[in-house]
This record gives C-alpha cells, structure tokens and sequence, in this order.
C-alpha cells in the first residue's frame, strides 16, 4: 500500500516543478518576492488578494497565460519575448503561488476562474483568450465554462481535466499529495519529477532546480506548499471532462507526443495521443496539435513551435 501510494504521489508531483539536482549541492535561501523574472511586475489587489503579474505587448484582447500546479509565472519566459510583438501578454501567478499572496483560500477551479475575472474587470479587459498549461489548462476551461461571454478563445497546453479519474483513484491521490509528502520530498524525487517533465531536459530550466531548493526556507513556503496541497484537491473535485462539450470558444490544444504524465502511468495504460483526442473531439470547435519529441512542459521545451501555433492560431 506505502509503495503504491509513493508512486502516486511521485506522478502526480511533477506537478510541483520545484527542484533541486540530486547531485548538487545548492546552498543559500530566498524569499519568493526575490524571484527574477527577467520583466516588470505589476500588482492588482482584487479583494483580499494581492495578484503579481507580467504584462506585456499591446492588443485590444490580450492572451492570459496561467502556469500550472507548483510553478509560477517563470515558467513562460521562453514564450513572452516572441507573443508580445503580436499580443498583449499578460503572464499571471496564480494566488498561493510567486509573487502573489498566499494564504487558506477556499481553492477550487472556481476560485482560480473568478480571480482570473477580477482580475480582468481590475484591468478593464472585456475579453480574453486564457492559455493554460497543466492545471492552467483546466482553470481555462472552468473559466471558459462559467464566463463564456468574457472568454474568446482557448489554448490549452498539456491540460489537466481530460483524463478521467474514478472516485478511489482520486481518493488515492489526495491521500497521497499530503502536506507532509510535499515538504519532505526529497531531492533525488524532485530531481526526478522535474525531468519527468521533459523529453530531453534542457539546461534553461536549471533555475527551477537552484529556486525550488532556495525557497525552503522562504517565510510563507509553508502557505506555497497548503496551495500546491489543495490544489490537487481542486482539480480532482472539480472536473470537467464531461463539460467538454459545452466549450463554446475555439479551442487550440496542444500536447507533446512524449509526455510522461498524461495519462498517468500508474492508474492508465495508453498513450498522451488517447488523452488529447479525448478532448479534440469532445470540444466542439478545437484544434489538436501533438508535438514531437517534447514531454509535459511544452511551452518551455518546445518555445519555437509553441508560439508559432498560439500566433497561428490567432490569426
């Protein structure tokens, strides 16, 4: 039972993207206000919430990009530079997460939907077209569902919400995603689940290694870590594969053909191309593109084609 209960939990903790290198020693510590993006950040206060957040480029509808489980707005530096010369970007973290507070938010799908409203009525943004990667991917599409007159469009990259878990596998997920579990992972299991993300890792995501490891120690990780706790609640209770066809905005879907994660390995045989035409053909107006050679984290391992699909897309 412990064994099987590991090796959920180890799946389902790429997810958690924070890293350390198993074999290096990475000393030091900070805090998560001394995270480097690399742009300026903005802060919106939508009620009790402070929201950080990248805003880059200009158009009348801007494209939302919303990182998944455990990252932060980081994870889309490779993609920022190429889709502002076209689009307004705006590049969120999501509450619990980087730069934004943290705290014991009631966290649901719904939750992240409505602050990604907020914080559009804060901007004076009519519409939007969110890009979700991984749990990103199913805070788009909850948000596509209750706002569908705000949301233009969808892109969804490596999205959770389309594989189908049944009552026990979910039970055996959240039981295994404790608390404890993500405090005490250790470094080789991190190492690990940060590969696991990539068909070849690429020597870029180093820095997701070197900060995980740093913000140990950071005043509110314990906070980091209750979001990234309920959060796996979140995305289990809150399904929507069998919404997907009521998805009325045209949907672009991307996945990589080597993703690791899709379907989870451990409760799902089959391969990430079943998981992905569950959702191209249930979503009434999609677009399905799979990526060869590329894992889970799309957007950063295969920027080039990423962007050139987005922007395609946009047309």
């Amino acid at each position: 039972m412990k064994k099987t209960s590991y090796f959920f939990a180890l799946t389902f903790a790429f997810l958690m993207l924070g890293c350390s290198a198993a074999n290096e020693i990475i000393s030091g510590k900070m805090e998560f206000s001394e995270l480097d993006y690399g742009y300026e950040i903005h802060h919106a206060q939508l009620a009790n919430i402070k929201l950080a957040y990248i805003d880059e480029g200009q158009s009348e509808i801007p494209l939302i990009l919303i990182h998944g489980l455990g990252t932060n707005a980081k994870g889309w530096i490779r993609n920022i530079p190429e889709l502002s010369k076209l689009h307004r970007v705006i590049a969120i973290d999501l509450p619990g997460y980087g730069k934004s507070d943290k705290g014991y938010y009631q966290y649901s799908m719904e939750f992240y939907a409505d602050v990604l409203i907020h914080l559009m009525n804060e901007l004076q943004i009519e519409k939007a077209i969110p890009v979700g990667h991984s749990m990103g991917g199913q805070i788009a599409m909850t948000a596509g569902l209750k706002y569908p007159d705000r949301i233009q469009k969808l892109v969804l990259i490596a999205p959770a919400g389309f594989e189908r878990f049944d009552i026990g596998e979910a039970d055996w997920m959240k039981k295994a995603m404790s608390v404890d579990f993500i405090k005490k992972t250790t470094m080789d299991a991190i190492d690990k689940n940060l590969r696991s993300n990539f068909y070849h890792y690429p020597a870029e995501a180093k820095f997701m290694i070197d900060e995980r490891v740093k913000l140990r120690y950071a005043k509110d990780f314990d906070d980091y870590v209750y979001a990234v706790h309920r959060n796996v609640y979140a995305m289990l209770d809150g399904p929507v594969w069998m919404k997907l066809s009521q998805i009325q905005q045209p949907t672009l879907i991307l996945f990589g053909e080597n993703d690791l994660l899709i379907p989870n390995r451990f409760l799902h045989a089959g391969f990430t191309k079943n998981i992905a035409k569950i959702g191209d053909e249930e979503i009434p107006n999609s677009t399905l593109q799979m990526i060869p050679k590329c894992g889970h984290f799309v957007q950063f391992e295969k920027p080039e084609q990423t962007n050139g699909a987005i922007l395609k897309f946009m047309e």
